[in-house]
């Protein structure tokens, strides 16, 4: 069975339709797929219609951002019920954030001579596919390119938007053991995302996933796309060192990128796959 638990759709940062997404998934025979999009659960629905219509069984998912020991991390959500209160909760005050977020980067583009990002990274993500989330860095990105301001998107991200640069505005988002619990509330299955992404020590990326276990998460994303051999292997050690279930998934964002659609290294044989509790689920219990 060819699974992906990890990818993004218009509705956050990616540049595909939901519907869109699905269908390639599904020239791809990809046969279980999580939609995971940022802080939000706007594809779902649109997902879902297409998953039926072309018989891919697709899961609930969403990628939650968090704070653990002052740096942001991701967390992924799988299975649960999308109406529950405090998920619900938890989305909105996000989606507030991310708005906050995004008016304050505009605020500072137009500092240094950029004016007019706000509506124009708007404006691109509005072309994508209409979406109630603010628009997201690489829409940012896009926008500079647009207006002149960069040559590329790269450009973008190495002068102003890139970690430590002005358009890296800090959220203040919820913690690690907060995010898990309001995952866990809406019976969730919760794996940690792309753990070898931080820039964190070995032993700092030991104790991320000690407190990850800890606070009652069920995984670690141990494949994360085609990310290198020894980083599955120093993942896959982490999980049977936590007791921790595997999950795995390509970061799809836009055809041609990085990632494509169930495109990832293979997982180690002997670690017990999170997809597990989904493949002969029936896909009522599977689409809440």
């Amino acid at each position: 069975m060819i699974v992906d638990l990890h990818c993004h759709s218009t509705a956050s940062d990616g540049v595909l339709a939901p519907r869109a997404l699905v269908e390639r998934a599904h020239a791809r025979g990809i046969e279980l797929l999580a939609l995971t999009d940022h802080d939000t659960l706007e594809g779902l629905e649109q997902a879902h219609a297409a998953a039926a219509a072309l018989g891919i069984r697709l899961v609930n998912g969403i990628e939650l951002s968090c704070i653990w020991n002052g740096a942001t991390i991701h967390v992924l959500g799988y299975g649960f019920s999308r109406d529950a209160a405090a998920l619900q909760q938890a989305i909105g005050e996000l989606r507030e954030g991310r708005w906050s977020r995004a008016e304050l980067i505009a605020q500072r583009l137009a500092a240094k001579g950029m004016p007019g990002a706000l509506e124009g990274a708007r404006a691109v993500q509005q072309e994508l596919g209409d979406s109630g989330n603010a628009p997201a860095r690489p829409h940012f990105a896009e926008f500079l390119v647009r207006a002149g301001h960069v040559r590329d998107r790269a450009e973008a991200f190495r002068k102003w938007l890139g970690s430590g640069k002005l358009g890296d505005v800090k959220q203040h988002w919820p913690s690690l053991e907060q995010t898990v619990a309001t995952l866990r509330d809406a019976g969730a299955w919760i794996s940690l995302a792309h753990p070898w992404q931080y820039d964190f020590t070995r032993s700092k990326r030991r104790r991320l996933v000690a407190a990850f276990a800890e606070a009652g998460g069920h995984a670690l994303e141990v494949v994360n796309g085609m990310q290198p051999l020894e980083q599955v292997g120093g993942l896959a050690i982490l999980a049977r060192e936590f007791g921790l279930m595997a999950s795995i998934g390509s970061d799809f964002h836009a055809p041609g990128d990085w990632s494509e659609l169930g495109l990832y290294r293979t997982l180690p044989e002997d670690l017990q796959p999170l997809w597990r509790r989904f493949e002969h689920e029936p896909r009522e219990s599977v689409a809440r």
